[in-house]
């Protein structure tokens, strides 16, 4: 069974995220911020983290940076950002960009079936 961490602060859709990736036999861990995420992610070491960037506490691409940084397994986890904010501002796309990730899906963009394509073909279960 492939393990997922899945980092987001909206309780709802974290809630139906949980429910659906479970529905499709993955075990799942969850955080409300990237600071429970990285504890989280180094604990569970999970198979793929599905990721939000604006959130209290530490947003998802802090938590990124110290999970590259800090963590042997960490540098290499597959990471897909699910997000509402659009990359507009250049700096931010760099460093997006430079700090190793599969996807950039934009939440409003995605149903939740095909983001659990996305995670499969990304696991390659698929």
């Amino acid at each position: 069974m492939k393990k997922l961490l899945i980092v987001e602060d909206e309780v709802s859709a974290r809630k139906a995220m949980t429910e659906k990736f479970t529905r499709d036999g993955f075990e799942v861990e969850t955080a409300a911020n990237g600071e429970e995420g990285l504890t989280q992610a180094t604990k569970f070491q999970p198979d793929l983290i599905l990721l939000d960037i604006i959130m209290p506490r530490m947003d998802g691409l802090t938590m990124l940076q110290k999970l590259r940084a800090e963590n042997e397994w960490g540098k290499n986890v597959p990471v897909i950002i699910l997000t509402n904010m659009t990359l507009d501002d250049k700096e931010k796309m760099k460093l997006v960009g430079s700090l190793g990730h599969e996807e950039y899906l934009i939440k409003a963009d995605w149903k939740l079936a095909d983001v659990a394509i996305k995670i499969k073909q990304t696991l390659k279960m698929e």
